[in-house]
């Protein structure tokens, strides 16, 4: 997944970037409400970690407009108050889930990886394409029942696919996806080798080439 962070303390949301990264995602970490418009406007994100007591423009706020601006991204709030009140207030501004600090680093992905499920429609814990099964919780991937080992940036690329099964993506979105700003530039032909090596341990067909488009998720049965 690509996730945004919204948070101004600046231990709080190195903690949160760096294990997001380590567990596989690419995230892009901004202090401020007026930093995270911008890129949302830039970039294509599947959630987002938005603190709600921002300086200058609480994060309730953004939340607000964010949702009033049409912004159907899931949102999870992230805040020291604890109230049942405030709690409802952010969900009634349009937050999809709600984290009370302190937090845990698998906690906050566990719940972003829920979120980011039902918005695909994919509600299971393991998604279904085929013959093939990936389970987000445990990074797993089986084809025809066997294990399938794959890199990082592998899996982030086949669940990209999965996400969004019936949509063709192209290249510069699919690489907006995989590295984050502070990853630095990608290699020119680095998505065709991932690609590569996704047919090459899967099956040829499991991601199809849509000519002068991008690409789209195949049916992986080009071996059957």
């Amino acid at each position: 997944m690509r996730l945004m962070i919204v948070e101004d303390d600046t231990l709080l949301g190195d903690a949160l970037a760096q294990g997001l990264r380590q567990r596989g995602h690419a995230v892009d970490w901004f202090r401020d409400g007026t930093q995270a418009d911008a890129a949302l406007a830039g970039a294509p994100f599947d959630a987002v970690v938005l603190d709600l007591g921002l300086p200058g423009g609480d994060g309730m706020s953004w939340l607000r407009r964010w949702r009033q601006a049409g912004r159907v991204l899931p949102i999870l709030a992230l805040t020291a108050r604890d109230g049942v009140e405030q709690r409802i207030d952010g969900l009634d501004a349009g937050a999809d889930d709600y984290l009370i600090k302190p937090i845990t680093i698998d906690e906050l992905a566990a719940r972003l990886r829920a979120l980011v499920r039902r918005t695909a429609g994919h509600a299971q814990a393991v998604w279904q394409h085929g013959q093939l099964s990936y389970d987000p919780a445990s990074k797993l991937v089986h084809w025809r029942g066997a294990r399938v080992e794959l890199t990082g940036r592998e899996l982030a690329l086949l669940e990209i696919f999965l996400s969004q099964p019936q949509r063709v993506l192209s290249k510069s979105t699919l690489l907006e996806k995989l590295y984050d700003w502070s990853g630095g530039e990608p290699e020119g032909n680095s998505l065709e080798v991932h690609i590569h090596h996704l047919r090459r341990k899967i099956d040829p067909a499991i991601v199809r080439t849509v000519r002068g488009v991008g690409y789209a998720l195949g049916t992986g049965e080009a071996s059957s």
